[in-house]
């Protein structure tokens, strides 16, 4: 490892410090266990969660991008069994957090459930607060369809079909008086009180201050981004700015964060005083749009020189490069992107566009044909079909064909 600057960094330098923080460099092991996967949960911090499913679940991904094929009962096991590991609630937004973060959540609960949320409000109808409450306390953990009062339902959400009773068990689960238990086959949120789902260690700790919890947050968004700008450890866990400027600026006197400047970026940045700055990354890996490497797009665009925009709500007529498209990451640069398709029922992974960036070296076509068979190998398929669109696919269909995923 060479000797870290002491006040800047290369672009290269920072893009392999923020992979290497995002667990890119931890070897892959032959059969992931639950040792490996919370080895990768420390490094992400939090795994955010998607309904879309036209590849696989969001909240699965990034483990894939950095553990390779595994039994995703890890996920659940850590999630829905005791001893839990994770727990649902709004950290980055929906997202499985470490559950030793329960109570550096509680503030962000305080203000839910005095302000509410601009999703589901503040609920006037006390009544329905205490029935819902009532009820879960007496059946277990139960999904809004299984509480559902057949009140009224509105689609002003996205097209989401939510009921009162719905808005209502939303507003106690961001408040921190209800939590999720599990996820039913068809993704809906089981709903449970915080005694039958937190481990007590977790629920009974002393509850930090506003300022000592927001400093955790900070602490552990720069420990997962390596080096990173003021909004960008601001954005990791969604902190308001007033919560998270005194918070760093304390790190920063501390010494756990140092601020450097790096080539190109325009802002201060600040570097993880543990961060690693290894000479060479070597990944390979598909990277989920919601992947903590991704999600923040300025940051990617400033790490990689990648322009990423997520189309799933864009008008099909009007997508760029399509529905859901996953950038390739080889070595320390993006260097493609490829809009994929899981047909379960036939057993195809679709690969509906394949695009080469300007980095691109001349192996990327071998090297993503092997990282989509191992990807349809994960997700039981059987074989690969490239489709004739995109810059790459000539290439990338000649690839997949040479390895026998077609």
């Amino acid at each position: 490892m060479p000797r870290r600057p002491d006040t800047s960094l290369t672009r290269s330098q920072a893009r392999r410090t923020a992979l290497a923080a995002q667990g890119f460099r931890d070897p892959r092991h032959t059969v992931p266990t639950m040792r490996t996967f919370s080895r990768t949960l420390a490094r992400t911090a939090v795994l955010q969660i998607d309904s879309v499913n036209v590849l696989q679940r969001a909240h699965f991904m990034p483990l894939f991008s950095r553990m390779g094929p595994y039994d995703t009962e890890l996920l659940r096991r850590a999630s829905e069994r005791p001893p839990r590991r994770v727990v649902e609630y709004w950290a980055h937004v929906a997202a499985f957090m470490p559950v030793e973060l329960w109570p550096h959540m509680r503030h962000r609960m305080r203000a839910y459930r005095v302000g509410g949320h601009e999703w589901v409000g503040l609920p006037e109808r006390r009544e329905l607060v205490a029935s819902l409450l009532a009820e879960i306390t007496e059946r277990g953990a139960s999904t809004a369809r299984d509480l559902d009062d057949g009140l009224p339902r509105s689609r002003e959400h996205w097209g989401w079909n939510w009921s009162e009773s719905k808005r209502v068990l939303e507003y106690l689960f961001l408040s921190g008086e209800l939590a999720v238990a599990g996820r039913t086959p068809q993704f809906e949120r089981l709903y449970d009180l915080p005694e039958r789902v937190i481990p007590r260690e977790h629920l009974d700790a002393p509850v930090p201050g506003v300022e000592e919890a927001s400093r955790e947050l900070v602490r552990r968004a720069s420990a997962a981004h390596g080096v990173g700008t003021a909004h960008d450890l601001r954005d990791y866990f969604r902190m308001r700015p007033e919560l998270a400027k005194p918070a760093l600026a304390s790190l920063v006197e501390d010494g756990e964060l140092l601020p450097v400047r790096v080539e190109g970026w325009d802002r201060q940045a600040y570097l993880h005083r543990d961060a690693r700055l290894p000479r060479q990354v070597r990944a390979r890996a598909l990277l989920s749009p919601f992947d903590p490497v991704v999600w923040e797009r300025g940051r990617t665009e400033r790490l990689f020189d990648f322009r990423y925009r997520i189309e799933i709500y864009v008008p099909a007529d009007k997508r760029v490069h399509g529905y859901y498209v996953l950038p390739f990451l080889l070595g320390d640069r993006i260097v493609g992107r490829v809009d994929l398709r899981a047909d379960r029922r036939a057993g195809t992974l679709h690969v509906l566009g394949s695009y080469a960036e300007p980095c691109a070296p001349a192996q990327t076509a071998v090297e993503l044909a092997e990282e989509l068979g191992a990807l349809a190998g994960w997700l039981d398929l059987d074989r690969t079909v490239v489709r004739p669109h995109g810059d790459l696919a000539v290439e990338l269909e000649v690839a997949v064909r040479a390895r026998g995923g077609a």
